[in-house]
């Protein structure tokens, strides 16, 4: 008897587990959305509105699902790199998860995720729209080539071998991480590699598909680029997290067009040479053929005429003739 009792139970919820979602779904209030102007030290408000104890906020922006920015009340402020010295949480409240944004540009536009886990009534989600100005701010207007103030000016020719190399103050500070980028002009900034300063050494992490990101002990970075071609040219930004906080190196490598291609005069040895091979054996089997036809053609006269003498011993014969004869010789023969 319990065990059709149970069965009809489950059967019942079953039945009505739809409409049960259903009801759960219409009782569950949407996620607000707040819209803010992108500027400069923009805020992006968290403030959860109950009372509880605040254990983690965690901040993502689409389309990517992974944090941007996590704050734990023990294990302290994790950023991604874009994010790194940019994002500050404000802790106004202990219920507080809001962050603040410097150093914005155009790619910080899109929608944010807060979500503030509590203890115990859970989580607690807010969304936030940011928009573009009127106009580019100005962080965006000096992000270009030719407006960027650069520490060091380098020309490279094509198909040659250059060696770009970053270094920092070295003043008394630890470097825990170096990031070198690129940036073509037109172009956004590309991260080609990072150099992480580890236990028991440096660990390179070689994102370049150009060159070659070498890390030295103390993070002094250099980049090796051969051959050299136009798209190497721009900007190449070092950045160090220190103690002391973040140190930037800027190089910009310049490629002259038009100029001496040693891959392009290579080719053009490596075709005159075959060329005057093909010349030259062409010569050699003409004249081998010519001497075989002859060579052939005697063969064949001499199968032919055995008896006769060849030409030039009758022509050999007469002029010794007429020579004796001539010196009054008329009595001798010639040898026969």
């Amino acid at each position: 008897m319990e065990v059709v009792q149970k069965e009809r139970w489950y059967f019942m919820v079953l039945v009505f587990l739809p409409f049960l979602k259903g009801i759960c779904a219409d009782t569950v209030p949407e996620i607000e959305t707040v819209t803010i102007h992108l500027q400069e030290g923009m805020v992006l408000d968290c403030l959860c509105p109950w009372d509880g104890n605040l254990t983690m906020v965690s901040w993502t922006k689409d389309p990517d699902t992974n944090s941007i920015a996590v704050f734990h009340p023990e294990f302290g402020v994790a950023t991604t790199y874009h994010y790194r010295e940019r994002i500050e949480f404000l802790r106004t409240t202990p219920m507080d998860g809001s962050i603040s944004m410097k150093n914005v540009t155009h790619q910080d536009i899109g929608v944010y995720h807060c979500s503030v886990q509590t203890f115990p009534q859970g989580p607690w989600i807010r969304n936030i729209q940011v928009e573009d100005l009127d106009e580019p701010p100005e962080e965006d207007k000096e992000d270009s080539v030719e407006a960027m103030e650069v520490d060091t000016y380098m020309t490279a020719e094509p198909s040659g071998n250059l060696t770009v190399e970053c270094k920092h103050d070295r003043n008394d500070t630890t470097v825990h991480q170096a990031v070198v980028e690129h940036m073509a002009p037109g172009q956004a900034w590309v991260i080609i590699g990072i150099c992480k300063r580890v236990e028991g050494g440096v660990l390179i992490e070689d994102y370049s598909d150009r060159g070659q990101v070498n890390c030295q002990e103390n993070l002094d970075v250099s980049l090796e680029l051969s051959p050299v071609t136009q798209e190497d040219g721009g900007v190449y930004r070092c950045s160090y997290s220190t103690d002391a906080g973040l140190q930037t190196n800027t190089v910009l490598v310049t490629v002259p067009k038009g100029g001496f291609n040693f891959s392009m005069f290579m080719m053009y040895v490596y075709l005159a040479i075959a060329t005057a091979g093909l010349i030259l054996l062409t010569v050699l089997l003409i004249v081998l053929l010519r001497r075989r036809k002859k060579n052939r053609r005697e063969n064949s006269r001499t199968k032919l005429h055995p008896t006769y003498p060849p030409l030039a011993a009758v022509v050999g014969e007469r002029d010794l003739r007429t020579s004796l004869l001539r010196r009054g010789l008329r009595g001798m023969t010639p040898p026969s």
